[in-house]
């Protein structure tokens, strides 16, 4: 069995090493057929963006005579030889965009200086050719790292007319990740800078630029063509509700199907599909998350692999500040579908007011999946989350709404009650907390332990200061669910056990709640603390029947 490349995302490099590879190269042919000369294709995070953008490097690129020998056997080369004669048919640009994510407008025009730099060094070539002084200035200022910002915008379509002039060929231009510097300027506050920059950067580029052959641009999200594109001629955007390129991204079923096949997990397939599976891309349904299904593969462990690729910062904010939405992300925590506008052209000053735009946003960067589209002519769709791996982040970012807006200062109420030893007033603050809590998640009588065991983990992350929180580890003959260790030897110490009422085992949630305590006797889970001179030990167990719980402390 090949390897699996986690992290991979250069084509010739999973070729080379004869790593797994889901054959996406008829994406080359899908390119070559488009008419647009300027093309932005979006996807979310994670579905294969930088490995196509490499592959159409690799294919394209005249300079590098040995990449026939990287597409041998795969799709592209069976076609016919209209797009077989354009195998190294044009020089190329390859500029990426995914580490323009500064702190502030300063350091990213430091950080695009970087990255124009290497761009230059990657072609230096073309100095042995003819340039004029002026020519060479810019270009050894912009290989020095010393580019003016007047050198970076137009550094691209210099560099296109000097590459056009050595070849006596258009080029192909290829922007990965286009989006992210303006995205992070966003959330960071310097976003009206930033688009002043980009407009002038693109328009350049791309206005009256006849040394370009096709470019192809790349992001998660399809920032407003007034904001940045307002000079670009023939510029087409294909997004997640567009047939074309529908198939190129993202694992298919016909392809998920040969992966459970080649990696014989086929006892696994129908929880798979519940985590990983949902996505709908134009007219194309079932398409798997790839770096979620890679990350399975080499594991073997469910888990949500693709929400924590990234900070998820501009959707949190959005939601946080949305005062219209939470009502509907809790339908859409009880697997139901919502109607909503949608509008995938992100205008992202305000975007928390606009609701058209917030729900585009979340469309287009992969935390929701089109099930019906309600009125074309307007907008309106009916959404669902795709999968359990989705699920999960909304419930994390609707734990944080409740920690910071509806409990407030009374979390630190609530922790206080606990190490204090005012045991009442906590088990009456627990139950409203939950209460109050669970009203919005989706949780029934099937939810399992884990579930409520990292809700009062998150709570209990309030005590860092003043004491080791530590779960599921080893004392006495078992593992304790939770244990909090005072960093003062005279504090109250705790250990903190959390059962689920099963109904084929137990006749009440009492006895729950014994079985619980008997646990925590049997496997002597205190003998840690004992054994570190802790006396002050309080147990407490929690019952949970969906939204109900029983605590008893002892």
């Amino acid at each position: 069995m090949k390897g699996i490349g986690i992290g991979v995302s250069d084509f010739k490099s999973i070729i080379i090493r004869d790593n797994y590879y889901i054959d996406k190269t008829m994406y080359i042919k899908d390119i070559i057929d488009n008419q647009s000369s300027v093309i932005l294709v979006t996807r979310p995070r994670r579905f294969g963006k930088t490995l196509n953008m490499s592959m159409l490097k690799y294919y394209f690129d005249c300079r590098q005579k040995d990449n026939e020998e990287l597409f041998k056997g795969l799709k592209i080369m069976k076609q016919d030889e209209i797009y077989t004669s354009k195998l190294g048919a044009y020089p190329v640009i390859y500029v990426t965009l995914k580490d323009a994510a500064l702190m502030n407008y300063e350091m990213m025009i430091m950080q695009l200086k970087t990255i124009m730099m290497e761009v230059y060094y990657e072609n230096r070539y073309v100095l042995d050719g003819e340039m004029s002084e002026g020519e060479k200035n810019i270009f050894n200022r912009i290989l020095a790292a010393n580019a003016t910002d007047v050198d970076l915008m137009n550094g691209l379509k210099m560099l296109s007319r000097i590459m056009y002039q050595y070849h006596n060929k258009p080029v192909i231009l290829l922007i990965d990740e286009y989006d992210v510097p303006l995205q992070n300027a966003y959330v960071e506050g310097y976003y009206d800078e930033a688009v002043k920059f980009f407009k002038t950067f693109y328009g350049t580029t791309f206005k009256d630029n006849p040394y370009l052959e096709k470019t192809v641009l790349t992001g998660v999200s399809r920032v407003a063509k007034e904001s940045i594109f307002s000079g670009a001629n023939n510029f087409k955007v294909f997004t997640v509700l567009d047939n074309e390129f529908a198939d190129d991204f993202g694992i298919t079923e016909q392809e998920m199907d040969k992966i459970i096949q080649d990696f014989d997990v086929q006892d696994e397939k129908e929880e798979i599909k519940k985590w990983y599976d949902g996505y709908t891309i134009g007219n194309v349904e079932g398409i798997y998350n790839p770096w979620s299904i890679l990350n399975y593969l080499t594991d073997k462990k469910l888990m949500p692999y693709w929400v924590n690729t990234s900070s998820n910062d501009l959707i949190k904010l959005v939601l946080k500040n949305s005062s219209t939405i939470k009502e509907k992300i809790e339908k859409l925590l009880k697997d139901e579908e919502i109607e909503v506008p949608i509008n995938l052209e992100t205008v992202i000053v305000g975007i928390e007011n606009n609701e058209d735009n917030i729900w585009g946003l979340m469309l287009g960067t992969g935390y929701l999946k089109v099930t019906e589209v309600v009125n074309l002519a307007e907008h309106i769709y009916k959404v669902k989350l795709p999968n359990y791996e989705i699920k999960l982040l909304f419930q994390q970012i609707i734990t944080e709404w409740f920690r910071n807006k509806v409990i407030g200062n009374d979390l630190k109420s609530i922790l206080k009650d606990l190490v204090t030893l005012n045991l009442e007033e906590f088990e009456e603050k627990f139950k409203i907390l939950v209460k109050e809590m669970f009203s919005y998640m989706d949780v029934g009588e099937n939810t399992a332990e884990n579930f409520y065991h990292a809700f009062v983990l998150g709570m209990l992350v309030g005590l860092k200061d003043t004491y080791y929180v530590n779960s599921n580890r080893e004392s006495g003959i078992g593992r304790y669910d939770i244990m909090l260790e005072p960093k003062d030897q005279n504090g109250n110490s705790f250990i903190m056990e959390f059962k689920v009422y099963k109904e084929d085992k137990e006749k009440t949630i009492e006895d729950t709640i014994e079985n619980a305590k008997k646990q925590i006797e049997e496997k002597g889970y205190e003998s840690d603390l004992k054994m570190r001179g802790f006396t002050n030990i309080t147990k407490i167990v929690y019952a949970f029947k969906g939204k109900e719980v029983k605590m008893e402390v002892y």
